[in-house]
């Protein structure tokens, strides 16, 4: 009875540090587990099995797997490409929104989904002149409707998987989910759509607000007219510039040219197809090689003399930055480059970079930049690889880099490797839908996650690292093997048995809607992994207990987990949308509490329909 209590007390300090808000999720879960330990609640074994959870693993996986659909750009080129079938209307844009978030949020992430979805959004948003509010908090609400779609589509849904197989129910398969998926993407296009349109009429986003404090690489494009007189060339094998380098040439002097960058392109793998995309700087220990793209900018005349006398071909290309980027850089007074040349500078011998322009009090200098002098005040953009355009910013008493260079390159997506991506992702779902595929869905997760590594979907290991959320991993982790105290205590029979003896009477459809009732109640105040992992036991004891099947109350578990709308702090979407909808915590009541309640009245009267008790 001790050790129930303990176990209780612990579950309810945990809920409090969790609704409080002013501790990280992960510590007060590492400290709960520390306190099961000590009392001798728990052994260490039991504590630290959350840790090589399949769960948890797969988790880690799907990080790295959705990080990589995102570099790619492959989700941003689905969901851009469905979102521009909307045109102008308002209400075909609203629909869109919906179901295509939904079904990427199906195979994504929640958070990754939004992150994505929100600035094409706003955009389209702003083309076809509607409110960009009414349609984000929608955007939001999708991203965890269409996880319920898919056995991988939340982490709620991994953990009632696990704890039917712990208690030796038949799995769950990759689809089992796609008939409540359908019916929440369904009650909240029928709930939000008259609510969306009836409080966030008028609600505007404000001037200026959400707008980034630095120039984004396509404005700096624009801003200094890089694709202006931009030329891209090709050397064949019979050019005689195979095998020499740009300082060869003399190409500045000669034609009064100048090469941007050297694309190089690579076919890898047994049959040549993984892509490899090198962009390199045209610097005097780059021999040219044959199949090279020529970046070149200066006028068409020079272009012209310079490709016939080197015999080179015209060529298609698109000015992107995968290893090569440009940055602002304001030289200071104090610079040692003030009143030097571009030439003496300095800038392409001591740093790596090229100054592609200077911006001097509103005008721009791009011609004969090897003789311009430096002034006081001049905003250079310069050009390099992304680590030597960074490593600029150790330099403070030279110049100061606007903006944010190493986050610019975090941004930029390897498009060129999208179809690969989608190939690994396709391969993925196939292992994990097929039943006659002998390959586990955490096998298949590791696989995938392991090949966008490998295959260079990623700019580095480090990158796909980042693409993990080490705090949820932690937090999921370390709350599992409260799930085990509960049962061990006698905690978990205790309260089903309380559920139970307060509605069984009433028959399992009321204990249905007590079980639902408590999950999403908890869920506003602690997130819904968590309390997934708390109530799965409760309902799986309390199933038990009246002797029916465990599904739909599982089932209920996890919907009621996921579809949390009432507050803008209970799901990371909601709590992103939040400042860029201008919203205030009232709107989350006016139009979360409601669709959450009619959500609640559904799932209470379909789960029983789907799997019957």
């Amino acid at each position: 009875m001790t050790s129930m209590i303990i176990t209780l007390v612990v579950l309810a300090l945990s809920a409090i540090c969790f609704a409080v808000g002013k501790f990280r999720s992960d510590i007060v879960a590492l400290c709960a587990l520390a306190s099961l330990l000590l009392f001798g609640i728990l052994t260490p074994e039991e504590a630290l099995a959350g840790f090589s959870s399949s769960v948890v693993v797969m988790m880690v996986g799907l990080f790295v797997v959705g990080g990589a659909i995102f570099q790619t750009g492959l989700a941003k080129k689905i969901s851009g490409g469905l979102l521009r079938m909307a045109g102008t209307n308002e209400n075909r844009l609203f629909l869109l929104v919906m179901i295509c978030t939904s079904a990427i949020g199906a195979f994504v992430s929640n958070t990754g989904t939004v992150a994505l979805m929100m600035p094409i959004v706003v955009s389209m948003a702003a083309t076809a002149k509607t409110n960009a509010s009414r349609l984000l908090m929608p955007l939001a609400f999708a991203s965890s409707m269409g996880g319920m779609m898919t056995l991988i589509g939340t982490p709620p849904n991994l953990v009632i998987q696990d704890a039917l197989t712990a208690a030796g129910h038949a799995p769950l398969s990759f689809f089992s989910f796609m008939p409540i998926g359908i019916v929440c993407v369904a009650v909240g296009i029928v709930v939000l759509m008259p609510l969306t349109k009836h409080f966030f009429s008028s609600k505007g986003k404000r001037e200026g607000e959400g707008a980034s404090s630095h120039k984004s690489l396509a404005e700096l494009v624009s801003e200094y007219q890089l694709r202006e007189n931009l030329f891209v060339l090709s050397v064949p094998a019979a050019s005689p510039l195979v095998g020499k380098t740009a300082a060869d040439i003399d190409l500045r002097n000669r034609y009064g040219l100048s090469i941007l960058e050297v694309r190089r392109e690579q076919k890898q793998g047994p049959v040549n197809f993984i892509k490899q995309v090198s962009q390199l700087l045209a610097g005097p220990d780059l021999p040219l090689a044959v199949g090279d793209l020529l970046y070149v900018v200066g006028a068409e005349a020079d272009k012209a003399r310079f490709t016939a006398d080197f015999a080179l071909a015209d060529a298609q290309g698109g000015l992107d930055f995968y290893d090569i980027g440009v940055a602002e850089v304001l030289v200071r007074s104090s610079s040692s480059i003030v009143n030097r040349t571009v030439a003496e500078s300095g800038m392409r011998k001591q740093y790596a970079v090229n100054v592609l322009a200077v911006k001097r009090r509103g005008d721009y200098f791009r011609d004969n930049l090897k003789d311009f002098r430096f002034a006081a005040g001049d905003v250079a953009l310069v050009q390099g690889t992304w680590a030597n355009i960074g490593r600029l910013g150790g330099h403070e008493e030279e110049w100061v880099v606007l903006g944010q260079p190493l986050e610019d390159a975090a941004r930029v997506t390897l498009d060129y490797k999208a179809p690969l991506a989608a190939l690994i992702m396709v391969a993925m779902i196939t292992m994990m839908v097929v039943d006659s595929i002998p390959v586990m869905p955490v096998t298949a997760v590791i696989v995938a996650g392991l090949l966008m590594v490998l295959c260079g979907c990623f700019r580095n290991v480090e990158a796909a690292y980042k693409t993990i959320s080490w705090e949820s991993i932690i937090l999921i982790a370390a709350m599992m093997p409260m799930s085990a105290a509960l049962e061990k205590t006698g905690a978990s029979a205790f309260i089903s048995q309380g559920l139970v003896g307060m509605l069984g009477h009433y028959g399992p459809t009321a204990l249905l809607a007590g079980i639902y009732l408590a999950t999403s109640v908890m869920t506003m105040f602690i997130s819904n992994t968590a309390t997934a992992v708390l109530l799965a036991p409760i309902a799986l004891g309390a199933a038990a207990e009246m002797g029916v099947s465990p599904y739909p109350f599982l089932f209920a578990v996890t919907v009621a987990a996921s579809m949390c709308f009432a507050s803008p702090f209970s799901t990371p979407p909601n709590a992103l949308v939040m400042p860029v909808g201008n919203y205030t915590f009232m709107d989350y009541i006016r139009v979360g509490l409601p669709l959450q309640v009619a959500l609640g009245v559904v799932m209470v009267l379909v789960l029983p329909l789907l799997w019957p008790f």
